[in-house]
């Protein structure tokens, strides 16, 4: 089980008035995996300079986390935690979610009456379904400030270096800010785009 499934999985799985959008969980699940990443050893931070071991420790046991690992710079200059996000980022909650479905963890049930016709994917009941509901139901620090990142929950209490160590709070801090530079980009779009049809319409 991984930082990156149980954030996918989360979302899925909680109901919320704020759907994540698509975006913000690529960004949210690539900083999830520099987390993972950091924490088996594959990477270090120097600053917000991602510096990839020299030898990491032994296998991941997650072949997209492997991917994650085979996709770091690995030459001076090391790239930027934000510059990774947007990389790596890049429609990184369909690929998650391509591999739920391969592993047979989300279904899509069909309509009795007509066959054609499929109803919206849910989670299977699975370890990891249970996995990532028992670090939402303890709280656990990294989860509940991606899904808060994403708009699923409020932000927990307290500063995020109260419960996190430094390279963790840089990378959750980058995914702040970028889930913030793509919401504004959003609504920059959304006044150009209002007012072309405007001018169209002569107003």
């Amino acid at each position: 089980m991984t930082t990156p499934r149980d954030l996918l999985i989360s979302t899925m799985d909680v109901g919320s008035d704020r759907p994540a959008g698509q975006g913000d969980l690529s960004l949210a699940l690539a900083g999830a995996e520099l987390v993972d990443l950091g924490e088996a050893g594959v990477l270090a931070l120097d600053g917000d300079r991602i510096v990839p071991a020299e030898q990491g420790r032994g296998e991941l046991g997650d072949g997209l986390l492997e991917e994650a690992a085979s996709a770091l710079h690995r030459q001076e200059p090391y790239e930027s935690v934000e510059d990774w996000l947007w990389r790596r980022g890049r429609d990184l909650s369909a690929t998650y979610l391509a591999a739920l479905r391969a592993e047979g963890q989300v279904t899509r049930p069909r309509h009795g009456w007509n066959p054609f016709r499929d109803g919206e994917e849910t989670l299977t009941d699975s370890p990891a379904r249970r996995h990532a509901a028992a670090r939402r139901t303890a709280d656990e620090p990294v989860l509940a400030f991606l899904t808060a990142a994403v708009g699923l929950r409020d932000e927990p209490e307290g500063e995020v270096a109260d419960h996190v160590d430094d390279a963790v709070v840089t990378v959750l801090a980058a995914v702040n800010d970028a889930v913030r530079e793509l919401e504004a980009v959003r609504q920059r779009r959304s006044i150009e785009n209002a007012a072309f049809d405007n001018i169209w319409r002569g107003q």
